[in-house]
């Protein structure tokens, strides 16, 4: 059974060519015939199945589509062509801190969340000493999240999504974020995941942690899939990549910097 299906994604956005700042300009603009943006393909044609209890990497340069695909399963985007379905509850973790109201207190921004995913108040109240043991922010859960730190923030985020029992988590560059103690733990609780069968998508640089992690890996390179096969080929390949394009980059500079 496919938890996510891709079929023939494509997404488009559009971006200014430059900053427009008044009415009288916008106007002007568009009298002569210049819309003022340019539009460009986040994703191209992106179709793939992840099976239920996968666990799934996706790798690649910044820019190349991975947080716009994230998004798209998350629901929180539309692609402009083609379709994705995701089954079952999908707690997504696509940005630290999103969805977390500021003025609201720790406490509060649990319950929100939660009651967004379909919890009870009931079964909420059953999850919060587990969330609040693993974010170890006991005597703070009770202050507004502004007043909270970075590391804060990413605690809090991240043992949210992993004890609120979703089908499907997807994890955008938490990986690699937070001291090493954090790691760890969250190292240690997507194995536990893992082993219970839940679905998971990962975003991440740390191309360690998705070797280790992930039985696929997807990787996308502008916005096209460059290869979607076993996570170990994929990170060895893919570091081979970045070696090629670093070693080019460096003798580059070196011819540019020989006297003429």
């Amino acid at each position: 059974m496919s938890a996510i299906e891709v079929r023939d994604v494509w997404k488009r956005y559009r971006r200014p060519h430059q900053q427009v700042s008044s009415l009288k300009e916008a106007v002007f603009s568009f009298l002569r015939g210049q819309s003022g943006y340019e539009e460009f393909w986040a994703l191209k044609d992106i179709s793939f199945s992840v099976e239920a209890g996968e666990a799934i990497g996706l790798v690649g340069p910044n820019g190349s589509g991975k947080s716009t695909l994230l998004g798209l399963m998350a629901r929180v985007l539309k692609p402009t062509q083609g379709s994705i379905g995701v089954e079952g509850r999908v707690c997504p973790l696509l940005e630290l801190g999103t969805g977390f109201h500021l003025e609201l207190t720790g406490r509060e921004n649990v319950f929100l969340n939660a009651s967004l995913l379909g919890l009870t108040n009931r079964e909420t109240a059953r999850r919060y000493p587990d969330i609040v043991d693993f974010a170890e922010l006991g005597d703070v859960m009770d202050a507004p999240v502004k007043t909270y730190s970075t590391g804060m923030v990413i605690r809090l985020g991240f043992s949210v999504a992993v004890h609120l029992d979703p089908d499907v988590l997807l994890i955008d560059e938490v990986l690699g974020v937070g001291d090493e103690h954090f790691q760890h733990k969250s190292f240690g609780r997507l194995m536990d995941f893992k082993r219970e069968g839940r679905t998971i998508f990962v975003v991440s640089h740390n191309l360690e942690a998705v070797r280790k992690i992930c039985d696929r890996a997807i990787w996308l390179d502008r916005g096209r899939m460059v290869k979607d096969t076993d996570s170990e080929e994929v990170v060895t390949k893919y570091r081979a990549a970045v070696a090629a394009w670093e070693r080019s980059l460096e003798e580059t500079r070196a011819g540019d910097a020989r006297p003429g």
